[in-house]
């Protein structure tokens, strides 16, 4: 694969999720063929338990994520990149006095953007079409279940978004990811 040129392919996978997502309920092979996978997997997990069962499949997914960042992307321009973006940082803490000097490194600041979004967006391609395949069969798995709360207060997505922040911050510690 072109590392170069994989935008054209992440964006290839991102309208093939949203066709998938959009057509879930309209075309029944999509949603019927992710249930018979994850009910007898994932769903026997949230059948046990659904706090355990839910908090060790975000575990998962979130170790599957991290390992798919640090493998899918070069991990050495990443850095580069992220020291290369500190030094404005840091001079603009030393010209904060000085507006004029500050928009000049801010505008220099914001040039990183677009290159770390190239280098850091390619596990898209590996990881986008599985999570929108997961998160649909979420939605129908709680759906079953109506006002299920986490703690009493979470939806399913909130627990998820917070529980893989948690989790996804401490393993890309671990892994020593960019």
């Amino acid at each position: 694969m072109n590392k170069e040129g994989s935008f054209h392919l992440i964006f290839i996978v991102l309208i093939a999720s949203l066709a998938i997502a959009y057509f879930w309920d309209s075309i029944p092979i999509i949603s019927n063929s992710v249930h018979s996978v994850l009910n007898p997997s994932a769903g026997v997990l949230l059948n046990w338990n659904v706090v355990w069962g839910m908090t060790i499949l975000i575990l998962i997914i979130s170790i599957f994520m991290s390992l798919a960042q640090k493998y899918g992307t070069d991990q050495e321009t990443l850095k580069k990149i992220k020291a290369e973006q500190k030094e404005p940082q840091e001079e603009m803490k030393k010209f904060k006095d000085d507006p004029g000097k500050v928009l000049e490194l801010q505008k220099k600041s914001f040039e990183f953007i677009p290159l770390m979004m190239k280098h850091s967006m390619r596990p898209i391609i590996y990881t986008g079409i599985p999570l929108i395949l997961l998160f649909r069969w979420f939605i129908d798995y709680f759906a079953v279940i109506p006002g299920f709360r986490f703690f009493g207060f979470f939806s399913w997505f909130w627990y998820y978004l917070i529980a893989s922040i948690i989790f996804s911050t401490i393993i890309r510690k671990f892994l020593k990811v960019a």
